[in-house]
């Protein structure tokens, strides 16, 4: 995997979510110079922090790694996610998530 893709991808997920670096360290219980040195100096995180980091920009550890275009949750794989992810979810973002699968296009 190219290191600098890994900064690239992370750089425009933090965009599209309005994250700053802090607020994302943060979020992913990591410090804010190590979100820096992922952004910044190509250094890849632990593959816990990238599935940390995955869940919390709404996007997938295989387009973080660059393994996928797409930054789309994959259908297949919302059940595993969900999964993974739903003890470390609080009871709002459940309600949120509830409310988003429930809205009618």
């Amino acid at each position: 995997m190219d290191q600098n893709n890994f900064g690239a991808r992370l750089r425009e997920a933090l965009g599209e979510n309005g994250l700053t670096q802090l607020a994302f360290a943060r979020l992913i219980d990591c410090s804010e110079a190590a979100v820096s040195k992922y952004l910044n100096e190509g250094r890849l995180p632990r593959l816990d922090v990238v599935s940390r980091m995955a869940a919390v920009l709404h996007t997938t550890t295989d387009f973080l790694l660059g393994q996928e275009e797409n930054k789309e949750f994959d259908y297949r794989g919302v059940k595993c996610i969900l999964a993974r992810n739903a003890a470390s979810m609080t009871i709002q973002q459940k309600k949120e998530l509830i409310d988003a699968l429930l809205v009618e296009d």
